[in-house]
Order: C-alpha cells, then structure tokens, then sequence
C-alpha cells in the first residue's frame, strides 16, 4: 500500500466552545494546532476560521491569512481551507477563500443534507457564549445547501484557481453527484474524496456503509481517486481510521470531528489525536506520509504556487 495521509482537522464549525476548552479559537491558537499536529504526524491541515473574541464560525479573510500565512511561515504541511465554513453562509461567503488564497487544497461538500448538532442541547447545561445554544437549536431545522447550481459555481472557481477539490461525500448519493460532475466537465480525475461518517443526517459510521461507499465509488470511477476517511466522534474516529488504513484508505483526525481522546476524556490537543492515530497506523504496518510526499499522492501544485 501507498503511504498514509494524516489530515488534522483543526477547529471546524460544528463542535462548540462550552464542549471543549481546548477547541483552539484565535488565528494564533488555530496555527499552533496545526503546526504541533504536523510535529506529531500530520500532512495536511484542514482549515476554518472562528471569531476570536466568541468562537463563532467566521469567513473574516483576515482571520484566514493569519492564519494560513502564519502556518506557511513554520512548516511546509499542505494546507486545505473549507468552503464549508459554517451554517447560514454564502456561497460568496464559502469561496472566497479560494479566490484570494488560491490554496492546494480545498473541501467540496458533494450534496445538500440534514445536518444537525441537536442532540448535544441535552449535554450542555451551561454554555459559555450566548450564540451557541442558538446555534445548535436552530440545525434541528437546517439544511447544508450544496445544489448543483453551486457545485457548479465552487468546482469552476476551484479550477481556475488550480485549487484541487477534497470531496465531502456524506452519503452514496453524493458519489453519483460526482460523477455526473465528472461528465459534465466540473470534475476532473484523479479524484480526491472523504468519506464522512457518523453526521446526524448523512450516512452512519459503519464498517457496512464504508464498504458500501467504497464499492460503489470502484464501480463509479475505478482507480481514477485516492480516498480518506472522517469517523465523528468517540470512537468512531478511530475504529473507522483503523478500518480504512487496512483497506488502503487515508485518514482525517481532529477537533473538528471528535473531542475524545478516550472514553469521558477530553483531548487536548490536536496533535494527541494525530499522535494516537499515527501509532495506529505504524503498528498495523501503514507508513505515514509527510506533506512532500503527500503531494505527489494527491497531485497538488505545490506550496509555491498558493497566494499566502
């Protein structure tokens, strides 16, 4: 098998300050992360942005280039931004990044879904910022809108900016999303793809449906695409990384999608989860890639020829 990537995931838009104290927050606490995360056996560092005085999600473009620019400055880690970003965004909102930074790499959400977080109103009993109660009440009753109509926006803006897209596909649908993409000229191969697993409202995090995701994307697109894996939450994160890495699969760890590092135990850090992983890995015999090599797996244009 190819080596490993390991992906940390570093703060996302879905896990909540009153979860978590160690959820990093400020562009500088973002950056570290992400820096002590390559240390620990990370390549690539996928990246959203907070608002530094609450945590909320933000698509501040100066909070990005401290915080990508800063990353840049201490490692060579390739660094993907979302265009996810956080509920009730634009797709203006959502892509921006891309046109400014003109990243490597860039998550491409494949379809829209439920995607709710309400089950965590009956943890929380004291939250630490007003909005995120709110927040999380309101995704009961909110759909993540990635129609055709801005698929087609985001992959276009995407290829003009040599910005490799990293396809989310949170159901089996979204893989017959792509390949009509694939038809109609948005998508190109080889593909990239992270199959997420366990988000209330998309596919669950079974070893059944990983396979199922797997089979059908062979039967879809042959050995034209190298696939990743996202199990969230405790332990999810990790059974479906160990699955994955046995089936030649990569792997995304983080914040973003667990905060456990064990049962009832909190991570503190981004860089304990990777390490946990790493060692997963070597042990069953996958090698981890660095970001060079990281590179030629997924065909990326090089930390050259960004705009950060």
């Amino acid at each position: 098998m190819q080596k490993l990537i390991l992906t940390a995931a570093i703060t996302g838009a879905a896990t909540f300050p009153s979860q978590s104290p160690y959820i990093p927050i400020t562009p500088q606490e973002i950056a570290d992360e992400a820096v002590a995360s390559y240390e620990a056996g990370a390549a690539v560092a996928h990246i959203h942005a907070r608002n530094p005085e609450d945590g909320r999600p933000s698509p501040d473009l100066v909070l990005y280039r401290e915080i990508v620019e800063n990353i840049k400055s201490r490692c060579d880690m390739v660094i993907g931004i979302t265009t996810g970003a956080g509920a009730g965004m634009t797709i203006e909102e959502r892509t921006a990044t891309i046109s400014t930074f003109k990243p490597e790499l860039a998550s491409l959400n494949m379809g829209s879904i439920n995607f709710s977080m309400h089950p965590i109103l009956e943890k929380i009993k004291e939250w630490k910022f007003e909005w995120e109660k709110q927040y999380v009440e309101a995704s009961r009753d909110y759909i993540f809108p990635n129609t055709f109509a801005s698929l087609e926006k985001i992959t276009s803006i995407m290829k003009s900016n040599n910005t490799k897209p990293e396809l989310e596909i949170y159901d089996t649908s979204h893989l017959y999303n792509a390949s009509y993409l694939i038809r109609k000229g948005f998508l190109k191969f080889p593909l990239h793809m992270q199959f997420v697993l366990g988000v209330m409202g998309g596919i669950q995090a079974t070893v059944y449906d990983l396979v199922n995701l797997k089979n059908t994307a062979d039967r879809l697109f042959g050995d034209n695409y190298t696939w990743s894996v996202i199990g969230t939450g405790w332990p999810d994160e990790f059974r479906m990384g160990a699955v994955a890495l046995t089936m030649g699969g990569h792997i995304r760890v983080g914040l973003e999608d667990n905060l456990l590092i064990s049962r009832g135990e909190l991570a503190k850090s981004n860089a304990q989860l990777v390490d946990r992983m790493r060692r997963i890995c070597e042990e069953l015999g996958r090698e981890i890639a660095g970001p060079k090599e990281a590179r030629g797996i997924l065909g990326l244009k090089g930390l050259e020829n960004v705009s950060f």
